[in-house]
């Protein structure tokens, strides 16, 4: 990379107002040495005096008077117009690079199959997941979510034995609910069958007492009896087991009973890396 690139716009404009300065500079400083030498100071004085020195009460030069008059208008305009409005940032520059590279990325990608999508996300999960998931996604001991059971019937089951915390907001928690474990198997299926997108279950023998159970212990009082939940109350459960569920977790962080889970936000995945890793977490066996 070239240090003195006068190709580029920027550059060119720096070295332009460089030149133009120093010249200003020399000028305005010999022209005052010169006066200094042989011009005698005129004027009134003020009055004051500091050790024999007095002081004029001449006006402010009116070159420097009409440079700051400029500053102060140009400085309005930056501020207000010209930076916030038509400037150009690094970052922009940045964020522009890669949404036209997720473009490229989402139009060559869009079209893989269900095991392409799997191994894909496989590979994310590996690089940016399994240091507090582990390998096997169990969540190591219990140091973080087990998410072989993630979006699946299991999943809901343990939250209603363990409830959770964080998942719409720091301050958003479920209590943990007293019941039986077929009665929360029944209301996992019917969850999973009727109100969860994914419109499907392992159990469905089980679906008809879930939605018995979910209504008469309550879950519809938070949930609602659509299963959309209420902002910042309860999580909206037709998206559960879905890569919309998956990308609300990723981009807000999870503060939850086990430890915080930070915000992924940072790492831009696009929605071919979000359904290739919601894929993969859909493929892993509940391990009990």
């Amino acid at each position: 990379m070239k240090w003195f690139n006068l190709g580029d716009e920027i550059n060119l404009f720096a070295f332009i107002a460089a030149i133009g300065i120093l010249t200003l500079t020399a000028f305005v400083v010999n022209s005052y040495t010169k006066q200094m030498k042989s011009k005698t100071p005129k004027g009134k004085l003020s009055g004051e005096m500091w050790d024999g020195i007095g002081k004029f009460e001449n006006h402010i030069p009116f070159g420097w008077g009409l440079c700051f008059v400029f500053i102060i208008i140009w400085g309005i305009w930056y501020i207000f117009v010209g930076y916030p409005l038509n400037s150009f940032s690094q970052i922009g520059q940045y964020n522009q690079e890669v949404a036209q590279y997720n473009q490229k990325y989402e139009e060559k990608w869009k079209n893989l199959d269900q095991n392409q999508l799997v191994e894909m996300g496989e590979s994310m999960f590996l690089v940016q997941c399994s240091q507090c998931h582990g390998i096997t996604a169990e969540g190591m001991g219990g140091k973080a979510q087990n998410l072989t059971m993630w979006g699946k019937e299991e999943g809901i089951m343990n939250t209603i034995k363990m409830g959770s915390k964080g998942l719409l907001g720091a301050d958003s928690e479920m209590p943990p609910v007293e019941m039986n474990e077929d009665d929360a198997k029944a209301v996992a299926s019917y969850i999973m069958a009727d109100i969860s997108e994914v419109k499907h279950t392992r159990y469905p023998a089980d679906v008809a007492k879930g939605k018995e159970v979910y209504n008469n212990a309550g879950c519809n009082a938070c949930h609602g009896d659509d299963g959309k939940g209420m902002d910042g109350v309860a999580a909206d459960l037709s998206t559960y087991g879905t890569p919309k569920f998956l990308a609300l977790v990723l981009k807000n962080g999870k503060k939850g009973l086990i430890g915080k889970m930070p915000s992924f936000d940072h790492a831009h995945f696009n929605s071919v890396q979000i359904d290739a890793l919601s894929a993969y977490i859909e493929s892993l066996k509940p391990q009990n």
